[in-house]
């Protein structure tokens, strides 16, 4: 049976608006923790130390002390704030001892827009590298 040109016209748009109506989040990786220390290492640690408590190197320098990354979630009723975290990495939610956005050094975490599921189930767009990250220091929490 041939199809006529109309018929496979019609079916190509249901498939592409079967995939535009699939939402976005539901196959989303949450983020590589993997990746995220290595970011962390690299961009984050100089503040708040290797492991995460906020005994960087830096640390004794600074005005307003790094936050302790690893209590995070203890301090937030058991719950890590996904999307308080990611709004002060991108700037969003700016930091004093930072002057505006954290890393003060540039741009780094911007990039590929992923979604990320806050706490609440809500989905969220944040770079790759922010999800990364975030997945990092779900990993840290409670050490």
């Amino acid at each position: 049976m041939i199809q006529t040109s109309k018929a496979i016209r019609r079916r190509v748009l249901c498939i592409i608006f079967a995939a535009m109506a699939t939402p976005v989040w539901a196959d989303q990786n949450q983020g590589d923790a993997a990746v995220g220390q290595e970011l962390f290492s690299h961009h984050c640690a100089v503040c708040h130390g290797i492991e995460g408590t906020g005994a960087g190197p830096m640390a004794p320098v600074m005005l307003v002390q790094p936050a302790d990354l690893t209590e995070v979630a203890a301090g937030n009723g058991g719950v890590l704030p996904v999307a308080r975290i990611a709004a002060r990495i991108d700037g969003r939610d700016p930091l004093v001892s930072h002057g505006s956005t954290m890393p003060v050094y540039g741009d780094f975490f911007e990039g590929e827009d992923v979604s990320f599921k806050t706490q609440s189930g809500q989905p969220m767009i944040t770079s790759r590298p922010i999800a990364d990250l975030i997945a990092y220091l779900d990993s840290l929490q409670g050490i």
